[in-house]
């Protein structure tokens, strides 16, 4: 409990350090993981030379307990008293079913490694797992609450907490604005999935479909593909990919709900939910020369959705906003590169 004492410190240092934008392009968690991991000798299948399109890239379900455990105390971004933030690897989950490997299953050697003792780390905010990005911890139950309260009456007032960076297949119409869909998962094939509800009734609401709101910015176009800000006004599962999809700019590397764009004489269109699947993305010979890779490569591909900024309150009530940043992998930054998206 001796962090919740100086949380007040804790904000304090966060408002003067990571409220200074740091340089999204940076290499991320990625190579220090590496090489923190080849330091302990471990032995993970890797790509043949030249055959190595992602730099950066983890592949979270190859690991141990004890080298998952490292990759994230080398994806530490900050600490301040209780609060503990870290760059999540695409692809790691969260939360999973008994036994599975998540973040949540090696909170307490994740504590003990960053020598919290007996204190126990808390998920108060998370990036999905097939996204990358920002992880917030706490080992103050106080603190955890605070802020879980905070972020709750921000989504309920409508007011962003989260922004994400995205590279989308597709330029969407408008350079920014709002999308609006009602979304609810079905169980299709064995799979939970995310399907659009047209004109929902009061029944469908009360049976779980959720109308929902995210924000989007165009940042950069190149290549028929664009940089994309978004911020989720809602939380629903793959809410992003659904209205990116929606809009028929899906996220590059979506490899569940792109399947739902049609393409007819360069005119895109929204296929019948019912009637499509998830497959892996496809995309078309000149955004592959771009992107330097094969059909094969093309088909490993990962989703291009990196949790960049989190916005929490200030240390005091008058204070503003405290800006918390996690760098773009390096495999983001080499797409970004590739397609003369810039930054900005």
């Amino acid at each position: 409990m001796g962090g919740c004492r100086v949380l007040g410190q804790a904000w304090g240092g966060w408002r003067r350090g990571l409220g200074i934008r740091a340089t999204p392009t940076a290499a991320g968690f990625g190579t220090k993981a590496r090489h923190q991991l080849q330091r302990r000798g471990a032995s993970k299948p890797s790509d043949p030379p030249g055959d190595q399109p992602f730099p950066g890239l983890l592949r979270p379900e190859t690991f141990s307990r004890e080298e998952l455990v490292d990759v994230l105390r080398a994806a530490v971004v900050d600490r301040k008293g209780p609060l503990v933030t870290l760059n999540k690897p695409q692809g790691l989950p969260v939360t999973g079913k008994p036994g599975e490997l998540t973040l949540l299953s090696v909170l307490p050697e994740l504590g003990r490694s960053l020598g919290l003792g007996e204190q126990e780390l808390q998920v108060v905010r998370a990036s999905g797992k097939e996204a990358s990005g920002l992880v917030l911890l706490s080992s103050c139950p106080q603190t955890a609450s605070r802020l879980q309260k905070f972020f709750t009456h921000s989504q309920r007032a409508r007011r962003p907490t989260a922004t994400y960076c995205a590279v989308t297949d597709g330029i969407p119409v408008t350079s920014e604005g709002k999308i609006q869909a009602a979304l609810k998962l079905e169980h299709i094939d064995g799979v939970h999935l995310v399907v659009p509800v047209q004109s929902p009734s009061r029944k469908d609401i009360m049976e779980g479909v959720k109308r929902t709101l995210s924000h989007f910015r165009v940042v950069a176009t190149g290549s028929g593909c664009a940089l994309v800000q978004l911020q989720p006004l809602t939380v629903f599962p793959s809410q992003l990919q659904a209205h990116m999809a929606l809009q028929l700019c899906p996220v590059l590397g979506d490899h569940t709900y792109s399947a739902r764009v049609g393409t007819v004489l360069g005119q895109r269109f929204l296929l019948p939910v019912e009637s499509t699947r998830p497959q892996r993305q496809v995309l078309d010979e000149a955004l592959l020369g771009r992107l330097c890779l094969t059909p094969s490569q093309a088909a490993r591909l990962p989703l291009h959705l990196h949790l960049h900024c989190l916005h929490l309150p200030g240390a005091r009530p008058r204070d503003p906003p405290i800006e918390l940043l996690a760098p773009l992998p390096s495999y983001f930054s080499r797409t970004l590169q590739c397609l003369g998206l810039h930054y900005q």
